[in-house]
């Protein structure tokens, strides 16, 4: 398949607070959030032109900085003001967005509490992550080798680069094997979440998720308990052994980038997408784009 680089394209990329030529959007070699991954990210889609919980996301950016020890110099507010105007600027009205603030190439050590903080903000033309077909079908998992880490040995409530090396890893090794994506256990040996989206299960009409106390308690995933609940649904959210998943017999991730997309296989264990992920599916469809969702 063929892709265009990423670095490689036309378009307008804000960064430090001015539009800069997509081509020209560059870092030293030596800045610290690549050598040392003091960087933190989020990720956000615009549909029909309007950014979907942007505030929210710009506010966990915000606090993903502050776990990380430094701070952005801009307030949410111009971020958010940022966010839509690079959408503007490249003529978007239904992309991804990506925000990403970071330590510069002042300091190279360990320590860096002199280094400039960064920001830039670049929005792009992404379809939906799995294919309409594939997602209807349900996606298919293997187990990952890396466990996400227990809160006292990492920043686990930040959307820091550094935490997701394991799943670019996960993900390599799954896609090597035939596997759409990997489920990665904690610490602990509980479900946690799939690479990079939460997952769900379904048991006599109810909906089992883990417990969000060592990874990202996503955006689209709350959002989708709002709309589960509102339609009725019972939620659970508790710690969840590898073996019970032969008692559930739907299953779904959530994400940004995932939305809502139904699960056919965990390893093992085989789920049939049904009335349940694929109504949450196409109801946070309808959702993003401010259409009225089905009773």
């Amino acid at each position: 398949m063929s892709l265009t680089p990423m670095d490689d394209r036309d378009g307008w990329i804000w960064l430090d607070g001015q539009f800069t030529p997509w081509r020209e959007a560059k870092v030293h070699v030596l800045t610290h959030g690549l050598h040392y991954a003091s960087a933190v990210f989020e990720g956000e889609r615009m549909y029909g032109g309007e950014i979907f919980k942007l505030t929210e996301h710009t506010e966990r950016l915000f606090k993903s900085a502050e776990i990380l020890d430094f701070s952005i110099p801009y307030t949410v507010a111009q971020i958010d003001e940022a966010c839509k105007a690079t959408c503007a600027k490249n003529s978007l009205s239904d992309c991804y967005v990506r925000p990403i603030a970071w330590r510069g190439s002042e300091v190279m050590g360990v320590s860096a509490q002199a280094a400039r903080i960064h920001v830039a903000i670049a929005a792009w033309d992404w379809p939906s992550y799995f294919k309409p077909e594939e997602k209807a079908k349900g996606i298919h998992l293997t187990w990952a080798k890396y466990r996400r880490p227990a809160p006292d040995t990492a920043p686990t409530q930040s959307k820091a680069a550094g935490l997701y090396m394991i799943c670019t890893l996960s993900k390599h090794a799954a896609e090597r094997e035939g596997f759409a994506d990997a489920m990665m256990l904690d610490w602990r040996g509980y479900v946690a979440e799939a690479t990079g989206a939460n997952v769900f299960f379904v048991k006599d009409g109810v909906l089992h998720t883990p417990e969000p106390d060592c990874f990202l308690d996503g955006i689209t995933r709350r959002s989708v308990m709002t709309l589960a609940r509102s339609k009725g649904f019972e939620i659970v959210q508790r710690h969840i052994k590898p073996e019970e998943l032969a008692t559930f017999s739907e299953c779904f991730i959530t994400g940004t980038a995932a939305e809502v997309t139904p699960v056919a296989q965990i390893a093992e264990h085989r789920f049939t997408p049904g009335n349940i992920s694929l109504s949450l599916m196409d109801d946070f469809a309808r959702m993003v784009r401010r259409e009225p969702v089905k009773a």
